[in-house]
């Protein structure tokens, strides 16, 4: 029977480059993403590379839709072996300034959007009856909160703390339960950070990179293939035995 790992938020950036990682473990990939036409993008490509992979519109706010994407992908594919909930938005804004439909979309998807994604995965591999993995997308700022941007450092946190509630709670279905918190990861959303993190402290967008640089110990950023191998071995059998965790790849940015 067919494996199938879920990855939300899989048309670009970190969710991309994850789902390229899993098609090489002979994974079939469900491409999910807000953004149609980036999600087909991605499931083409992965075809054209020899993998099984489908496209499906998905807005993870909406619980009624992230349940009935995993019923579609195991009726395609038969059975679920990895949920990734990366799907995540940010804005960038001082704390007292920040618009609230601003806040409440940004906690509608990476919170609420992890946290169905959580019972839906979990509610499928129970029905299996065989176990599973689920991986969430945390952050540095989970770990440290990032200024300028209270709303997502928040919804990160959070993340850390589902993702040991739902350890503790599914351990006995043999279904773990682990995050990563990645640093600075350049893709568009990156881009869009820094653009504008650089006008509000009045700073060229080059300036505001080499002072973020200065920060990581091994000396770049990193890139989704980095964030995507820490995926991949959370999701093989060598981390068996790993659950509840929060893994930083940040390049030496913070310690734990």
């Amino acid at each position: 029977m067919t494996k199938t790992a879920i990855i939300t938020g899989a048309g670009r950036g970190i969710g991309e480059g994850i789902a390229y990682r899993l098609a090489e473990n002979d994974y079939a990939i469900a491409v999910a993403d807000i953004n149609f036409v980036s999600a087909k993008k991605v499931a083409e490509n992965l075809k054209q590379q020899g993998a099984l992979a489908k496209a499906y519109q998905l807005d993870v706010a909406n619980r009624n839709e992230v349940f009935d994407l995993v019923s579609e992908v195991i009726k395609e594919f038969g059975e679920l072996a990895i949920f990734v909930n990366n799907a995540g938005v940010t804005f960038i804004d001082s704390f007292v300034d920040s618009n609230p439909s601003d806040v409440e979309r940004l906690l509608d998807v990476n919170l609420k959007g992890t946290y169905w994604g959580i019972q839906a995965a979990a509610k499928q591999f129970q029905k299996q009856g065989r176990g599973g993995r689920i991986i969430n997308a945390a952050s540095l700022a989970g770990v440290e909160a990032s200024a300028l941007q209270s709303a997502y450092s928040a919804s990160k946190f959070a993340i850390r703390g589902l993702t040991q509630a739902a350890a503790k709670e599914l351990a006995k279905d043999k279904i773990t339960v682990n995050a990563y918190d990645p640093g600075v990861v350049r893709t568009p959303l990156r881009d869009a950070i820094d653009q504008k993190t650089a006008a509000i402290k009045g700073l060229s967008v080059e300036k505001r990179k080499e002072s973020v640089l200065k920060e990581i110990a091994l000396g770049r950023e990193a890139t989704p293939k980095d964030v995507a191998e820490v995926v991949s071995w959370l999701s093989s059998p060598s981390a068996n035995y790993i659950t509840g965790q929060s893994i930083l790849v940040d390049g030496g940015m913070r310690y734990q």
